[in-house]
């Protein structure tokens, strides 16, 4: 009897312990947001740029230790290996000519080489001025391509940067698929095969490929036969869309989803419960980097475009209290977009406090008068009423959207919720500028980025570009243009420096945008998965997913 009950348990445990094991060549993640177009160069998104980074390979990309390094290029070129070197413009500017080669065994995932051709139509694309691709200053300044081989390409630009060998944000796009598309450069970003097919192996040339795709659902990855790197272990993963972060959690509990990204995941209140839960079961380590959660200002909005509103608005939120009671302290308080990591952060800036004496006294000096209910009105009768929107779904947003509300509320400004799904407020609430005031997103950034596509005059979207460009508040300033534009090609780093002290002093004065905190991503890691290694900057852990394996 007691040999017959060891024989029913036995293969009972079998099956169970061979559909364990047979899991593990399988991963599911999960994550927040649906990208709202799979095309590398349309919309910054970072649910797209996390999944693409398992099926695309940058020219370019900084690692974990910040450094700037060859992915799909063989060398990095430098001055000093005459890889790049210094030239005069046909207009007589200071420009440099950088040389790369592509990797000789990468190959699209349809069996055709990744070659100067794929160069040359992506620079063809990201030129047009009615493309709608995001980064042209980049297609701007970069005049002219000589296609040397099928491998090998020189750049020239129209001037010399001081990362005039980091080209990470020149994503390759496949000549063979879509440039049939780009017969009409207006409705491109609408009929580009990265949304109209996207399973075709042929757009990708990483270690995975898109084998299917369900908006709002998930996305299933299967390695790339083309691939020429180091072969991948998973022979499929799943990447699992589950906007809320309560419905995430839960899925992760119950064995729904392996692992959570840290750059779209939990937040960092979760994952402190979940480590002081269930720390058997999962690795969770947070890791602060270059992520700067803040609140983008519609300057055309009359009521914004004061700039006493905007202090007073920054004033009447303690940023302290939500940094510590919501986020343990992990999040710490932001004053410009740099952060304190980064070597060109400026201690010296104007800071505001938390002072809902000072801005009372701002809108009473703006004009806005408040009533026995509680709230301001102007002359004219019309309330001091806002929107804030965000990322619905995410309770963490949600929760300090709900705080502000009543801090701003206490001073008689009147705050309307109004949040949308990922997809549909990043690709085209903000990028089009359809936001009434406020909307409150996460920007990710490389060491060192100069954000002239978000502070430039000549970046802000609209209807006559395509909505090209990130500058989604609008703002403008000659001084800030002409900082931006000096910063790039300023090489000296004690002059740079500089610089960006006046950068950020203008940033803060002029407040085009609250800042609130710095995140720190929770990462929340099966004990049996290794290879995961945060970045802290814009380019995710995915990027390296041919190393993740189990133990």
């Amino acid at each position: 009897m007691i040999r017959y009950l060891i024989l029913v348990f036995a293969l009972f445990l079998f099956p169970l312990t061979f559909k364990l094991a047979a899991a593990k060549d399988q991963l599911v993640i999960g994550i927040t947001q649906f990208p709202s177009t799979f095309h590398p160069n349309i919309d910054s998104m970072l649910a797209k740029s996390y999944i693409l980074a398992m099926t695309r390979r940058p020219f370019t990309v900084y690692d974990v230790n910040w450094t700037n390094i060859c992915s799909l290029c063989t060398k990095l070129p430098t001055i000093e290996n005459s890889l790049a070197k210094r030239e005069i413009t046909p207009d007589g500017k200071n420009g440099v000519a950088v040389t790369y080669t592509i990797h000789p065994d990468a190959m699209w995932g349809d069996g055709i080489p990744v070659t100067t051709k794929d160069v040359m139509f992506t620079w063809k694309v990201g030129r047009h001025k009615l493309s709608g691709v995001g980064n042209i200053e980049f297609y701007r300044s970069l005049y002219k391509i000589v296609a040397k081989n099928d491998k090998t390409f020189t750049l020239h630009f129209d001037k010399l940067t001081f990362e005039y060998n980091s080209i990470g944000g020149f994503e390759l796009l496949p000549a063979h698929i879509d440039e049939k598309n780009f017969a009409d450069p207006i409705t491109y970003k609408n009929r580009t095969a990265f949304d109209a097919d996207t399973t075709n192996p042929g757009l990708y040339f990483g270690p995975y490929r898109v084998d299917e795709a369900v908006p709002g659902s998930h996305v299933i990855l299967v390695p790339n036969d083309t691939w020429y790197g180091k072969k991948p272990y998973f022979k499929k993963i799943t990447v699992r869309v589950i906007a809320n972060t309560a419905a995430l959690e839960a899925n992760l509990l119950s064995g729904g989803i392996d692992m959570i990204a840290g750059e779209l995941g939990l937040t960092v209140d979760q994952a402190i419960n979940i480590e002081k839960r269930h720390g058997k079961r999962f690795h969770i380590f947070y890791k602060p980097g270059l992520i700067y959660e803040h609140i983008d200002l519609n300057l055309d909005n009359p009521i914004l475009a004061d700039k006493r509103v905007r202090y007073a608005l920054i004033h009447a939120i303690d940023r302290e209290a939500i940094s510590q009671r919501l986020f343990g302290g992990r999040q710490p308080v932001a004053h410009t977009s740099v952060n304190p990591l980064d070597w060109v952060y400026a201690k010296d800036i104007p800071q505001y406090k938390y002072d809902p004496t000072l801005a009372n006294q701002l809108l009473d000096e703006a004009g806005w008068t408040m009533r026995r209910e509680g709230t301001r009105y102007n002359r004219n009768g019309e309330p001091l009423r806002l929107e804030i929107m965000t990322t619905a779904g995410n309770r963490s947003r949600e929760l300090v959207q709900q705080v502000m509300q009543s801090q701003w509320k206490a001073v008689g400004i009147d705050v309307r919720i109004k949040n949308q799904p990922a997809r549909v407020f990043f690709g085209k609430t903000v990028t089009e500028r359809l936001y009434k005031a406020l909307a409150m997103y996460a920007w990710i950034s490389s060491p060192e980025s100069v954000p002239r596509t978000t502070l430039h005059s000549g970046h802000i979207p609209h209807k006559g570009n395509n909505y090209s460009g990130q500058n989604y508040t609008g703002f403008k300033n000659k001084e800030m243009d002409t900082l931006l534009e000096v910063i790039e090609t300023e090489l000296d780093r004690t002059k740079r420096r500089k610089l960006w002290r006046k950068l950020q002093r203008i940033y803060a004065t002029e407040l085009p945008v609250i800042p609130l905190y710095f995140r720190a991503n929770p990462f929340v890691i099966p004990k049996w998965l290794t290879g995961i290694i945060p970045t802290g900057h814009q380019y995710p852990t995915s990027h390296w997913v041919e190393n993740w394996r189990p133990k």
